[in-house]
């Protein structure tokens, strides 16, 4: 009966409550939610620069862990949807793309305008109220580049109503595909048009993202900054929080 209480006061108040509390967080990460910090500004205006996601892992299944074979898997992603998954050009860098191409979809990209099965995905001016745009700065944008050379247009995707932007001017030879989405792999796009590297412009046999490589669904903001602490550049600085976007979904 002794030993009985000193193993139980050893998993609730000794060293064992940390080992067990280690794994459970660890438990979480692998099996349902991770969070990510967004890097760069290639999902503008959707996700800012320093904004904090928390991804949904378990939508896509349940992983092996430390392999990219799932235990069982789900009828994944679909179009519209951010997620997050491995770059089919270097596998240990992440990416955060919009799926605009799922499974046996022809796509197609011609100056701004999205073709997914020949047909135009609709694309109007928000109204007015749409405040997405608000939040982009000059230092977003790369080099000479600001939000002012852009227009902000709503897209429609399969029932699905997101913002991308666009510059004014659009070049000639921007135009990519059509392609064919290949069983099992999806065909991703960034919401900043011009400025995503993403399936339009990988290598021809890297072009398309495999199941496997699939992380999770972004679900919401949790954390939003402005600038990060010069020193510990994962860390946002707390004079430069952006409150308002606290919670804020991802969609």
């Amino acid at each position: 009966m002794f030993q009985n209480f000193k193993t139980k006061k050893f998993w609730t108040d000794g060293t064992g409550s940390i080992f067990l509390a280690i794994f459970v967080a660890l438990f979480i990460r692998w099996a349902f939610v991770e969070a990510y910090v967004i890097p760069s500004g290639s999902m503008l205006p959707t996700l800012l620069i320093h904004d904090h996601i928390f991804v949904n892992k378990f939508v896509f299944g349940l992983r092996v862990p430390f392999s990219q074979k799932f235990l069982f898997k789900t009828e994944g992603p679909q179009s519209g949807d951010i997620v997050v998954f491995k770059s089919p050009q270097k596998l240990t860098r992440f990416f955060i793309k919009r799926v605009v191409g799922t499974p046996g979809d022809k796509v197609y990209y011609e100056e701004g305008h999205l073709y997914v099965n020949d047909k135009l995905v609709e694309k109007r001016v928000p109204v007015e109220n749409k405040s997405d745009f608000d939040w982009l700065r000059s230092e977003d944008f790369q080099g000479y580049q600001t939000p002012d050379q852009y227009v902000h247009w709503e897209e429609k995707l399969s029932d699905m109503s997101y913002s991308v932007i666009l510059p004014k001017m659009q070049l000639p030879s921007d135009i990519y595909g059509p392609y064919i989405v290949p069983e099992g792999h999806y065909f991703m796009m960034g919401d900043n048009r011009a400025n995503s590297s993403d399936s339009r412009r990988w290598d021809e046999d890297k072009r398309f993202v495999p199941y496997e490589y699939l992380v999770g669904r972004a679900m919401h903001v949790w954390l939003s900054c402005e600038e990060t602490i010069p020193v510990v550049k994962f860390l946002c600085n707390p004079l430069t929080i952006r409150w308002k976007r606290f919670f804020h979904s991802v969609h």
